[in-house]
């Protein structure tokens, strides 16, 4: 309970006034500040609970019209936020663990009073505790909400791949596909998944040749050309994804259709004269590290052919400016001194070609582009042609080809040249959407280990929250989770695996945030019904964490960490193979700083005597291998860290 200064309202279930009034003196004397509504019938009890909101309601067991349990059902069942503490005269141990059971918080014989006022205010601290708790549970399924959003969305962008994709496994059987490879394949999606792809598409007598050097190396790209059915052909790049282990995962093909480009190819191989500058155009698109290095390496390869004597490729502005950014070839004058424009106001071939969305064509004794003409004589320039860059139809910039010969450009050679600033326009599309694919893939990345580290964050604080309960065992949680993590890696599981079992070592004694502080930190021996008592905390902390979407089993070895290889653990009492590793590695460490440890029923017994408990029950209660492991640990210098 924060403070005193608030006045608590309670609901006090009572048919005897002199016993009311005691219960009144006894909190007031504890220091409690409250103003009290007492009831007597179920009717009364009833409406109050509506009526008066109260904060805690103090219930008898047993009164003459009905009986503590069902009071404490009905208040459940309006409102299970407000506590009960059972108030009574008498109590035996099955009814004590049945109220308990049942939901209510604690427990006060009337003739031990003194023991209200420290009940009142534990049992409301623990309530505040599992508001806290609930808001951090809120907060991790917000965290995996954003993460299913992000799958969905990618999920959006692999359909969204217009060119035929598809991941296969080992054997070569299809595991996934796009919406282009099943428009493609033109079979239902059913009817693909699960084949090899050679049975679908592409085609063939068996897999594909570059699938056997993805599988023999780490995410090498191995592309091979398919001729299809129909004539069509294809790249096939494919590639493997292999796990933090390089172990292989599946393999990815991109099978993308260069049909068009083929038959651009072939009409090349029949222009001689231009077969050079293309081939060394097209070389530029697959060794540009940039967007501005593939447009100055496209303008010199056009001049480097010696049939121009300047390039340059210039970008629409919104403004109506075309700003010239790679250049090749000398004219004498720069071409940023020239004002380019493909608003109304430029006359040029530029501006045009822009304006236009289609290939203007300029020549000096050939009618038109009067106003080009003059400027382009101090040049040197007798002919022009541009070339617009587009995508989608929206034009973005224009390739500008400049010639010291007025001769008219054969229908050949300007489509060529077109074929080239649609190659030109390729490469700047593709090189702007791997950068922008590239920068996504780290953003989703960071994104995800930021919901990660929320998640163990969030874990650290409820492992705290529980601690604060028992200063006795303080780190406790911690000191398990360090021993159980160092165990896990001297049997060599993996670094993901061990990081998992940390985290479950950090909270495996969640569920003792149910059981009543004075119970964990009595000194001396507990009854059997206290025991009870402490023993439901791992089916508790299983049913906190159960909720939670861990990409570990870390409910399952909380609620398993008291199991014994011979069933005599609890509480289900599993055998061997019912018991999970990560549970079995928790129990040895648990073991090993529980008796170690100091606790206020009993001293610590030393780290002697807790290898010895460990060695003794190797086999019957303890997994031997994780024994063997923990007790080579201890030989190589482990210590306890002091947290």
């Amino acid at each position: 309970m924060s403070g005193e200064s608030k006045e608590l309202r309670i609901l006090m279930l009572e048919d005897t006034s002199t016993d009311a009034e005691l219960i009144e003196h006894a909190m007031r004397r504890g220091g409690i500040s409250f103003s009290s509504l007492r009831v007597e019938t179920r009717e009364a009890f009833s409406m109050a609970l509506d009526e008066y909101r109260p904060d805690i309601i103090l219930s008898d067991y047993k009164l003459p019209s009905f009986d503590g349990m069902t009071a404490l059902q009905m208040a459940r069942d309006a409102h299970p936020e407000i506590p009960v503490i059972m108030v009574t005269g008498a109590l035996s141990d099955i009814e004590a663990v049945d109220l308990i059971q049942a939901g209510a918080k604690d427990y006060v014989l009337k003739d031990r009073l003194a023991r209200l006022p420290p009940a009142i205010r534990r049992v409301l601290s623990a309530e505040q505790g599992v508001r806290a708790r609930k808001e951090a549970e809120n907060a991790l399924r917000e965290s995996y909400r954003q993460v299913k959003l992000a799958r969905d969305e990618w999920n959006s962008a692999f359909d969204a791949v217009k060119d035929p994709l598809f991941f296969h496994d080992r054997s070569g059987s299809i595991t996934r596909c796009n919406r282009a490879y099943v428009e493609q394949a033109g079979l239902p999606f059913r009817e693909i998944i699960g084949k090899p792809y050679w049975e679908i598409f592409p085609k063939g007598e068996g897999p594909l040749a570059s699938c056997g050097s993805v599988l023999g190396n780490f995410l090498e790209t191995a592309d091979e050309e398919i001729l299809a059915e129909g004539g069509r052909t294809f790249i096939s790049r494919s590639f493997s994804a292999r796990d933090a282990d390089g172990e292989y995962l599946f393999s990815v093909h991109i099978m993308e259709d260069i049909t068009e480009r083929k038959k651009s190819d072939a009409e090349i191989l029949r222009v001689n004269r231009l077969m050079k500058t293309l081939s060394e155009a097209n070389r530029s698109l697959l060794h540009a590290a940039d967007e501005a290095d593939l447009m100055r390496r496209m303008c010199e390869v056009i001049t480097g052919s010696g049939r121009y004597m300047r390039a340059w490729i210039g970008l629409a502005k919104e403004d109506g400016r075309i700003d010239p950014v790679a250049v090749s070839g000398d004219l004498g004058k720069p071409v940023e001194s020239v004002n380019l424009s493909w608003k109304e106001q430029g006359l040029g071939p530029a501006g045009m070609a822009v304006r236009t969305c289609r290939t203007q064509i300029a020549i000096s004794d050939v009618p038109g582009f009067e106003a080009w003409k003059i400027p382009a004589a101090e040049f040197g320039c007798q002919s022009c042609i541009a070339l617009p860059l587009q995508e989608n139809g929206k034009v973005f910039g224009v390739l500008n080809i400049c010639s010291a010969e007025s001769s008219v450009m054969t229908p050949d050679e300007v489509a060529l040249l077109e074929e080239m600033a649609g190659d030109l326009t390729f490469g700047i599309v593709n090189l702007r959407t791997r950068s922008e694919r590239d920068r996504a893939v780290v953003e989703r990345q960071e994104y995800a280990e930021r919901l990660r580290s929320s998640l163990e964050d969030a874990l650290q604080a409820i492992a705290y929250t529980v601690e604060m309960r028992d200063p006795y065992t303080a780190g406790h949680q911690r000191r398990v989770a360090n021993l159980a993590a160092k165990i896990a890696s001297m049997l060599g599981l993996p670094e993901d695996q061990v990081h998992g079992i940390r985290l479950a070592g950090i909270v495996h004694d969640l569920g003792k945030i149910l059981v009543p502080a004075e119970i964990l930190s009595r000194p001396g021996k507990l009854s059997e019904i206290e025991f009870g008592l402490i023993k439901v905390h791992p089916q508790a902390g299983y049913d906190i964490l159960k909720g939670i979407d861990f990409p570990w089993p870390i409910a399952q070895a909380v609620l398993q960490h008291h199991e014994r290889l011979d069933g005599s653990g609890y509480p289900a009492g599993f055998r061997d193979g019912a018991i999970i590793l990560e549970a079995r590695i928790l129990t040895v460490a648990d073991v090993v700083e529980a008796m170690s440890s100091h606790r206020p029923y009993r001293p610590g017994r030393g780290i002697g005597v807790a290898l010895a408990e460990i060695r003794e029950n190797r086999g019957r209660l303890y997994d031997p291998q994780i024994v063997d492991a923990c007790l080579e640990l201890f030989e190589m210098g482990y210590v306890l860290p002091s947290v």
